[in-house]
């Protein structure tokens, strides 16, 4: 018998028939002469996404400009079968748009010499079928769909719009802004159903449309965004990130309840992102980076909506049932160790706050103080970046600061310390609630007391005491009295000063220190010289004047070092003049006191003082003090995107886009439970 095998010995390969039709499309002739039910028959077949952008990479920029009519072709058909009745044929048509799409973004990335849209539409008829294929997606969005449809239309806008890597440079995204599908998106976040399902996705995307030109045009998602008013959908914005942010917080809080080691050395590694500390550090980086986009999409609403500040504060309680307004995607709680030996550890304030009333400012104040754990990755270093600019527009808005101070506003803020060898991370066993304000500075607090290192982030550090610095200004232009423990505050100042003074050698010849030590007396100066209309209590104000003394060699320090830099010529002679001139009350006050602490102590034979003692001297002699007003130390220049942080948001959203393009994954649509879907949904 005559061997069937051909020469070689190798069996012909089968090729699924779609995979024959994708090549005779490629082929350059009109599919429809060999087969006239061409286009019947591809629409019933299960597309082959991976075999359709194969042939597309094979192909050279003169072969597809040959292959011109046939792509146009295939993109018009595309559309055409989206309004079909039957939803296989629908969800087959934007499968093969989601890869033809793709594929051609792909080859464009290596060669821009020529016109995608012409290629893929034709420019005669771009406007016209966009138009179409932008009204279908919106239809499939807001009307009586499957959820696979809803959520395959939403991968093929993001699709669209992860093109390339930078976002502005995408001509296809003009077409979505002629044809502005933000009613119908945003609209998925006002149901908890239709928002558990595609809330990430629908959030992602209007995020990354907002950033399309946001500069350079009228953008109208930025503006239907900015306007937007409506509670339930601007709640269920607030509570996609919530439920991102949230899932964070409570992978490291049950890995923090886990049994730890003692001792430095697990002080030293127990970072943020331990709960990864069996991974590699890149994985972490990954966890962090995930966020990026849902911290962008806070920042877009904050920034452009004052209506979703309400959203921002809006308590939810996770004991109470399921509904519109506050629903999660994922639970509330930490995760309850599966192993019925699993130790039962004490209660922490993680815990606590758990059956506590929350909001999305409180999961985010926790979420920041996690993350400032480690900047030492570019990753994680620009992610806190971005924490601290969406809590200086925070800090900059009067509603805001109405409700992050209100007396009656309070909640339970689960912080987190990062360990380090010289101190230990003990749980708060009383954590109590209190205004939002206070757990913004104890954040600020935190971040400042963990980063004092040679290699001096001092980008977050100037943010960091800005934020300070606009929330002091609204306490002392309102005269509200916030219940908060100054003293952590000006301890955690005059450590900064200190580590400043000592370090100069080394942090002046990289940075300009002068300019942060100066923010750090600007705020001194606003206590001392208002402190007596906002601090909480008359003797808070004494105990500022304590704290001055005791650390008066710090500031006596700070004025020998700015006094030395601004009498030469140098890069930073400006910056320590302005040190040296706003050191003057602070040594006003050690040089009118001290004197009299020594007569006190030589009066009644004591040589070191109790700080009782020193507040009674305090007490007695303020009369005879003379200080100068400082002009403008509550006055400070309102946070503006552009240009100063231009080139970051660019960056942001150009590593968002890398991101997204590679995540997209259409995995799902290979299961037969999708198909049996569909099938009754037709």
């Amino acid at each position: 018998m005559g061997s069937k095998l051909k020469p070689g010995g190798v069996r012909r390969h089968l090729k699924e028939k779609v995979v024959q039709m994708y090549e005779d499309l490629f082929h350059g002739t009109d599919p429809c002469i060999n087969n006239p039910r061409f286009w019947e028959d591809l629409f019933l077949l299960k597309p082959k996404m991976s075999a359709l952008e194969g042939e597309i990479s094979r192909c050279t920029s003169d072969q597809l400009l040959g292959l011109k009519e046939n792509i146009n072709t295939l993109f018009a058909k595309c559309v055409q079968v989206l309004s079909h009745e039957h939803h296989i044929r629908v969800v087959n048509a934007l499968l093969t748009l989601c890869s033809l799409v793709r594929g051609l973004y792909r080859k464009m990335q290596g060669d821009y010499g020529f016109d995608f849209i012409n290629i893929l539409i034709g420019f005669d008829a771009a406007e016209e079928q966009m138009q179409m294929l932008l009204y279908h997606c919106s239809n499939f969005l807001t009307g009586e769909y499957c959820d696979s449809l809803k959520s395959l239309s939403l991968k093929f806008l993001l699709v669209l719009a992860t093109g390339t890597d930078n976002i502005s440079q995408n001509t296809v995204l003009e077409y979505l802004t002629i044809n502005c599908n933000f009613d119908a998106v945003i609209q998925l976040l006002s149901h908890s159903s239709t928002r558990n399902q595609h809330g990430p996705e629908a959030v992602l995307y209007l995020m990354l449309m907002v950033n399309y030109r946001k500069h350079e045009m009228t953008n109208p998602y930025t503006v239907n965004l900015s306007l937007l008013d409506d509670e339930l959908i601007l709640n269920g914005y607030g509570q996609v990130i919530t439920a991102s942010l949230a899932d964070f917080n409570h992978k490291y809080s049950a890995h923090f309840m886990e049994p730890q080691g003692s001792g430095w050395f697990a002080s030293l590694t127990s970072m943020v992102g331990s709960m990864f500390l069996s991974e590699e550090m890149a994985t972490r980086n990954e966890h962090i980076k995930a966020n990026d986009s849902f911290l962008l999409a806070l920042y877009e609403a904050v920034h452009l909506n004052r209506n979703f500040i309400t959203a921002l504060t809006t308590a939810t309680d996770p004991s109470t049932p399921p509904s519109p307004a506050n629903t999660l995607d994922r639970g509330i709680t930490p995760p309850i160790p599966d192993s019925p030996d699993a130790p039962n550890p004490s209660p922490t304030v993680e815990m606590e706050a758990s059956v506590q009333p929350t909001n999305l400012l409180v999961t985010f104040l926790e979420y920041c103080s996690i993350v400032m754990q480690d900047t030492k990755t570019e990753e994680s270093l620009n992610n806190v970046k971005l924490c601290f600019v969406i809590i200086t527009c925070i800090a900059e808005d009067q509603y805001c600061n109405l409700l992050l101070h209100d007396a009656n506003l309070v909640f339970t803020v689960p912080l987190h310390r990062l360990p380090m060898r010289h101190r230990k991370v003990i749980p708060e066993k009383t954590a109590h609630a209190r205004p939002l304000a206070c757990a913004v500075l104890d954040v600020m607090v935190e971040f400042m007391m963990s980063h004092m290192m040679k290699k001096l982030p001092i980008e977050l550090f100037h943010q960091n005491v800005n934020i300070i610095h606009r929330l002091l200004c609204y306490q002392k232009r309102n005269s509200v009295r916030l219940p908060y423990n100054w003293k952590d505050l000006w301890a955690a100042l005059i450590a900064l000063a200190k580590f400043l003074v000592t370090n100069e050698a080394y942090l002046a010849k990289k940075m300009n220190i002068f300019q942060l030590a100066h923010q750090v007396m600007n705020i001194f100066n606003l206590f001392i010289t208002y402190g007596d209309t906002f601090l909480s209590t008359p003797s808070s104000y004494d105990e500022l004047y304590y704290e001055i003394m005791r650390m008066h060699q710090v500031f006596e320090n700070m004025y020998s070092m700015s006094l030395r830099y601004s009498r030469t010529d140098g890069d930073y002679k400006e910056s320590a003049q302005k040190l040296t001139n706003c050191l003057g009350n602070v040594r006003s006050i050690i040089n009118h006191f001290t004197p009299k602490l020594d007569k006190w102590s030589q009066e009644h034979g004591i040589s070191t003082l109790t700080e009782e003692q020193v507040l009674e001297v305090v007490r007695n002699n303020y009369d005879s003090l003379t200080l100068k007003l400082h002009d403008s130390l509550d006055q400070y220049e309102k946070y503006a995107e552009k240009p100063q942080h231009a080139n970051f948001f660019a960056n942001m959203v150009r590593s968002i886009l890398s991101d997204t393009r590679q995540g997209i994954d259409f995995g799902a649509f290979e299961n037969l439970s999708i198909l049996q879907e569909l099938s009754n949904s037709a």
